[in-house]
Order: C-alpha cells, then sequence, then structure tokens
C-alpha cells in the first residue's frame, strides 16, 4: 500500500510540475524542430517522391505558426514534417 501512494505522489507531483515548463519547452520544442527540418531539407534535394514539396510547405506553415507566437500549432506541424522526413530518409512514404 505505501508503494502505490508514493508512485502516486509521484506521479501527482509530476503533473503538476509540467505545466510550468510547458511554456519555454514549447517554443524551444518548435525551435528545435524548425532547425531540424531546415538542416534536412538539404537530403530532399535527390527526393523524387513528391515529399520536398509537402515537407517545405510545412516548414512554411510552421514557421508562420512560430512568428505570429503561436508554438503548440508550430509543434504539430513541424513534427509532422520531421516524421514525414525521417520517413522519406528512410526510402518510406
Amino acid at each position: 500500500m505505501k508503494r502505490s501512494a508514493l508512485a502516486g505522489l509521484f506521479v501527482t507531483a509530476a503533473m503538476l510540475a509540467s505545466p510550468v515548463f510547458a511554456a519555454s519547452n514549447d517554443k524551444d520544442l518548435c525551435q528545435i524542430n524548425l532547425d531540424k527540418i531546415n538542416n534536412g531539407k538539404a537530403l530532399l534535394a535527390t527526393d523524387t517522391s513528391g515529399k520536398s514539396g509537402e515537407i517545405n510547405t510545412a516548414f512554411s506553415q510552421a514557421k508562420a505558426a512560430h512568428a505570429a507566437g503561436d508554438d503548440k500549432k508550430c509543434i504539430e506541424i513541424s513534427s509532422k514534417a520531421l516524421q514525414d522526413l525521417q520517413n522519406s530518409e528512410k526510402g518510406g512514404q
């Protein structure tokens, strides 16, 4: 019983602490994702699958969201673009 109460206490503490750091982490994660996409775009020069255009469009949209201060939207868009970029590097669709 003590073990589960202690585990519950840690989980609760972690959940309560996470919103405090969310604002700065969102901005950082957004910028990190944009940097990763920008660095990976050079690899798309030889892409023939058409993903290059989609990733460039997503990069522009994420950059615009970041400039507008909407870091959650930036993260959402850039995370998908990063996944597409990683899949194209692996030869996937």
